[in-house]
């Protein structure tokens, strides 16, 4: 019995390894997923933009203020001189925290008494809105001990007030279930098409296509269809799964989430359709598919902020739908953005679908001829 399992174990080695390209898919794409995870999965926070609105004209404020400047965590982007500038700062994730200081904090800090300092976080993505929330306590803990060493007391003279804006309290699926949309979407989407071409030449019925009167565009539209009416069901009920059992609230319009959906199942089909077109078998059209999930999956900011990862893994997020379509779906859940806000990551998407869909129609005619 073993004889035999030991030689069939052979057999599938070497047929394995007799093929190009399947060699090139066991030792490249692992090559490359270690660097992507090693680079870009990161719970570490090491870029942190904030801003400031002083109101406060003394000295106390401006060495709080001073004790972040010097955490190599921090960085300072924004100096606010009004209420109303807090919201956009936050809105358009330019500050992922805003330290508001009130007009009397030196002045109650030089009398005795504990002053607030409010500080006002983007709690879209829950880890890092905890995170960030605890590097600012820890700021001010570590001065407000240098203070009572310089000064004396026994009070704390700074408390921190902390608000997490579009998350108030800072439920983790409700940033983690809008991405699962996206996510799940994105992976049954380019399973079936990665393997719908693949899977006529395996059978041996790819030749039969050729005897039809339809053109290789109108089979191509045939193969892609019933993935994009796989996708729309699938995003749907993720969707009311998301809205009706785990209660995720959906603030803005469903026009702009379907147009949303719409343009990534456009993107998805089209990367999909080009694995299948260069795929000879189903299980290279597997492989392929896995070989650009699982990267797309991780570049995505799906569990880790892109702005942790290397500059030049930043630039390859660019050509990633996932990560527009996260926008889109994380926008449209919790913040209720409107459709023209939207409008550049429903571009890109546009242009990654059309991009990609023409060079799997380019790759289907030639493989068919």
């Amino acid at each position: 019995m073993w004889r035999r399992i030991l030689a069939l174990t052979i057999k599938e080695f070497l047929t394995l390894l007799k093929d190009k390209r399947s060699r090139m898919v066991i030792i490249v794409p692992p090559l490359i997923q270690l660097m992507v995870f090693g680079y870009a999965a990161t719970f570490d926070l090491k870029h942190v933009p904030f801003a400031v609105f002083n109101e406060d004209r003394g000295t106390v404020s401006r060495d709080l203020v001073a004790a972040f400047h010097g955490s190599p965590s921090f960085e300072q982007v924004a100096r606010l001189t009004q209420d109303r500038e807090i919201a956009p700062m936050v809105n358009s994730q330019q500050a992922l925290m805003v330290i508001r200081i009130g007009p009397r904090f030196s002045a109650e800090v030089l009398s005795g008494n504990p002053a607030p300092v409010q500080i006002i976080v983007d709690g879209r993505n829950s880890n890092t809105a905890q995170l960030v929330a605890n590097y600012a306590q820890q700021i001010v803990k570590q001065f407000n001990t240098g203070w009572i060493a310089s000064h004396g007391g026994s009070t704390p003279p700074a408390l921190i007030e902390t608000r997490a804006w579009f998350n108030p309290n800072l439920e983790s699926r409700w940033f983690f279930i809008p991405g699962i949309v996206g996510l799940l979407t994105l992976v049954v989407t380019m399973l079936v098409t990665a393997l719908s071409v693949a899977r006529e030449r395996e059978q041996g019925t790819f030749d039969q296509l050729l005897v039809t009167p339809m053109r290789p565009g109108e089979i191509l539209l045939g193969k892609a269809l019933p993935s994009f009416v796989i996708g729309m069901a699938e995003a749907t009920v993720i969707i009311l799964v998301a809205v009706f059992w785990f209660q995720v609230p959906l603030l803005g319009s469903l026009l702009t989430l379907y147009t949303g959906i719409v343009l990534f199942l456009l993107s998805a089909i089209g990367l999909g359709l080009m694995i299948s077109s260069l795929a000879v078998t189903q299980q290279q059209g597997l492989l392929g598919a896995f070989f650009f999930l699982v990267p797309a999956i991780i570049l995505s900011g799906f569990a880790t902020p892109i702005a942790n990862m290397p500059p030049l893994v930043q630039d390859l997020t660019l050509l990633n739908p996932m990560r527009y379509f996260l926008v889109v779906l994380r926008g449209v859940f919790l913040e209720g953005t409107p459709f023209h806000l939207l409008i550049h990551p429903f571009a890109a998407m546009a242009a990654i679908g059309v991009i990609a869909l023409t060079i799997a129609a380019w790759l289907f005619r030639h493989r068919m001829y």
